[in-house]
């Protein structure tokens, strides 16, 4: 991923947490993207056979079954649990449970940010003066006047950004850090696509300036994050959105069923969804979320400036990919008040999250040299 920043005050070899990465020096990459989780699982219930009221007693019973400990309980997107059990206690307890109708083992989840490259470190100094930045011009972005409110699922939000309308009171954190602050980057510079401010003289200008932004952090300050807790993020974002709300996940990791059944879930309940399709040039129907399909909800591709031109690292396939958006080179917002230039498919979908917010996506043209051969739509307003 290249980064460059508005504010600088140095640039050093950090991590390159925003994606995943690791940068050069003595920084420590994060855990692989779909990697498996040891002794973590989730586990599904058959909604027909256990009430919505009986998921916290009954997954309480299971895990002692297994002898484990309940993490997370999901009723309101998935019915079932998060448990942390050995492989032999989850197998003994399912094949004694009915009541269950899968587990699949916990993984890792990062940022959908396009790997390489280096972070600098946003220091003293002014911001930038106001621009517009390219995607937002190609997608027809720029205008103010959405009421909704985008839910950011991902590393977090800066919560005193002042390029940025943040809804701190309905933020929350569902990873080992206390709150939807972020000390990443990536949540912020996702959250400024969708909806950095326009006409306060600094910065750049989301697709849906000023729409209200509210941090789901599932990933910490090292860019990764469980499976278990990004369905616990979905969760909390369907039982708190309001008609128009538009929810964006631009992050995944390998498939995952019971992932995929809250997102759509979810989007039955009226809470769309911008899902990134992922950066690693192959089918995004192998990938989580971004292979969830239905109603409300919206796999976006990537693109270049140049001629509309398809971006190398993206995933392809339709379905599920929906949309293709700006994706290479983005500026945006960035943690500590700074801004950053980033690449990606989580620089893409929120381009599609913001036009979400003010109405129907509609055609702009077809991508050029999408690897399937069945050109993407790109989205416009």
């Amino acid at each position: 991923m290249k980064i460059t920043f508005g504010r600088i005050a140095a640039v050093s070899a950090v991590a390159l947490a925003a994606a995943g990465f690791a940068a050069t020096g003595t920084a420590q990459s994060a855990p692989a993207k779909g990697s498996k989780i040891e002794n973590a699982y989730i586990c599904v219930f058959n909604p027909g056979l256990v009430a919505k009221g009986n998921v916290t007693a009954e997954a309480a019973r299971s895990a002692k079954a297994a002898g484990g400990a309940v993490g997370f309980t999901y009723k309101n997107t998935i019915r079932g649990f998060s448990v942390n059990a050995s492989a032999q206690g989850v197998s003994k307890m399912q094949a004694n449970n009915p009541r269950i109708a899968y587990c699949e083992q916990d993984q890792i989840m990062t940022a959908d940010g396009k790997p390489g490259g280096s972070a600098g470190k946003p220091g003293g100094g002014s911001a930038p003066a106001e621009s517009t930045p390219w995607g937002v011009t190609r997608v027809g972005g720029g205008l103010s006047g959405s009421t909704a409110t985008a839910w950011v699922i991902d590393s977090g939000i800066d919560y005193t950004h002042p390029d940025l309308n943040v809804d701190t009171a309905r933020s929350r954190s569902f990873t080992r850090e206390s709150d939807g602050d972020d000390a990443n980057g990536h949540g912020t510079h996702v959250a400024g696509t969708i909806a950095a401010i326009k006409g306060n003289g600094i910065g750049v200008v989301g697709v849906a300036p000023g729409t209200k932004v509210v941090a789901v952090k599932v990933l910490t300050r090292q860019g990764s994050g469980s499976n278990s807790g990004v369905i616990a993020g979905v969760e909390y974002a369907a039982d708190n959105h309001s008609n128009g709300d538009v929810a964006n996940m631009s992050l995944g990791g390998g498939f995952s069923q019971a992932l995929n059944t809250a997102v759509e879930a979810a989007a039955g309940q009226g809470l769309k969804f911008a899902l990134a399709a992922g950066n690693e040039s192959t089918s995004a129907t192998t990938k989580s979320p971004a292979s969830a399909n239905g109603n409300n909800i919206y796999t976006i591709s990537s693109f270049t400036k140049t001629n509309d031109s398809w971006s190398s690292f993206s995933n392809y396939g339709n379905p599920p990919v929906d949309f293709a958006e700006p994706g290479s080179a983005i500026p945006s917002t960035y943690k500590d008040g700074g801004y950053a230039t980033l690449s990606g498919t989580s620089m893409a979908s929120p381009h599609a999250a913001g036009l979400l917010l003010l109405g129907a996506i509609r055609s702009g043209g077809t991508v050029n040299g999408d690897p399937d051969g069945n050109p993407d739509t790109i989205g416009i307003n």
